[in-house]
């Protein structure tokens, strides 16, 4: 949203945690299909056919209708697209669904809505025509599994709202895994209250919120985690890409429970998507006027302005610095603001490492979209990698994070000859 900002121009995070949480919360792998019905959805299906790999139905609210939980659902490739929601506009600042997910799952028996294997379904909103604020899907049911998901397009048909967005997330425990979420008019991927919320292995890119009531870029994140009450179990985003969007990267304004955000990357948001030119408010790693201390570990910020902005707030409401940093990197661009009041320690500014370009074994900024491996996670690239006799190699302090050698390396990477 407006104000947060965890990313932008080029950055890589590995590691933050918001409300200073070590462990990943709720479901923390994609569930293995258990016993249960299987059904099919194919972009020339039939919802009045029987839900067969054969007479597959055509629509993600028929197959809703019918499976519980320990079910699963594939969706064949193609294309999925939309022209209006499933209820009219009571207002133009109202709030409709192209897509309500509103049945649960159950612990161990989630329901799942899979891409086919090999295959790619993409839900496209692009055409829709209401003239109020869109959802793409709106996800209020529990113990859910979407996974290989394309979704894009969700449109703002008018200026009186701040933005739309492509996918809504209010229920808790679910699994959002490989799913590419873009050109939205919004955030890419909002979890709003719910709790227990693991995205794997995703992407979000390309979303700009050009209508925006407030000025164009300012609300169109790549993912966000909002307003979500400290009772919560924490939300996880693990394995995840954000670039190219108009306002954040990864937005965590206003969530009183925990959100850990782990091996994830960032780059060139805060930009007309696609461009140079500015559009949101920016820094790299952004503390966003938290009242608590957040722990920021192993990350790498390059060319941010600045690169660690720590402005928490007090009891009072003043803005003091706020948060824990261990073994961070801040390189080029301006390396930190707002530090008093912080508690940082072994990183490359309080150590006095000397950077360079020759420390890392690229400092590229561009091939981070690069596809995905096989099962979904990062590709392996040099980029921000400490080099062979990079003096970052053992000058970390532990954490509670795996590592090589005597002591952590300073960065979002380990030297392991990738």
């Amino acid at each position: 949203m407006r104000t947060a900002k965890f990313v932008t121009p080029a950055l890589l995070l590995s590691v933050v945690t918001a409300s200073s949480v070590a462990m990943a919360p709720g479901p923390a792998s994609a569930s293995a299909v258990a016993a249960g019905n299987t059904y099919y959805v194919a972009p020339n299906g039939n919802d009045g056919a029987a839900g067969t790999q054969a007479a597959p139905w055509a629509s993600i609210a028929r197959a809703q209708a019918v499976a519980k939980a320990g079910d699963t659902v594939y969706f064949r490739g193609g294309t999925y697209a939309y022209t209006r929601a499933n209820s009219a506009c009571p207002s133009q600042t109202a709030r409709v669904d192209a897509i309500t997910l509103n049945k649960s799952g159950s612990s161990g028996n989630p329901i799942r809505y899979w891409a086919h294997p090999g295959e790619k379904p993409v839900f496209d909103f692009s055409r829709m025509t209401d003239n109020c604020r869109i959802k793409g899907f709106n996800v209020t049911g529990s113990w859910l599994h979407l996974k290989g998901l394309e979704v894009k397009g969700v449109p703002q048909n008018n200026n009186r709202n701040a933005e739309s967005w492509g996918i809504w997330i209010s229920g808790s425990n679910g699994v959002f895994e490989q799913v590419n979420t873009h050109h939205h008019m919004g955030t890419g991927l909002f979890i709003n209250g719910g709790g227990g919320n693991l995205v794997l292995n995703s992407d979000s890119h390309d979303n700009y919120d050009l209508r925006s009531n407030d000025g164009p870029g300012e609300n169109a994140d790549g993912f966000g985690s909002h307003y979500t009450p400290a009772s919560r179990a924490a939300n996880a985003f693990r394995g995840c890409r954000a670039w190219w969007n108009a306002d954040d990267g990864f937005d965590l304004i206003s969530t009183y429970s925990p959100v850990i955000i782990e091996n994830s990357w960032a780059w060139r948001n805060g930009y007309v998507p696609g461009t140079t030119t500015p559009s949101g408010n920016g820094a790299g790693f952004y503390a966003n006027h938290h009242p608590v201390a957040n722990d920021f570990f192993n990350n790498a910020g390059y060319g941010n302005h600045p690169n660690f902005n720590m402005r928490g707030v007090d009891s009072t409401g003043a803005a003091v610095g706020r948060g824990n940093l261990r073994n961070n990197i801040a390189y080029t661009g301006t390396p930190t603001s707002y530090m008093s009041g912080t508690n940082a320690a072994y990183n490359s500014w309080n150590l006095g490492v000397p950077l360079s370009d020759s420390q890392f074994r690229s400092v590229s900024t561009s091939g981070w979209d690069a596809p995905r491996q096989t099962d979904g996670s990062l590709p392996v690239l040099p980029h921000l990698r400490p080099s062979a006799n990079s003096s970052l190699i053992d000058r970390g302090t532990d954490v509670g994070l795996p590592f090589s050698g005597n002591a952590p390396d300073l960065g979002a990477f380990e030297n392991d000859g990738r």
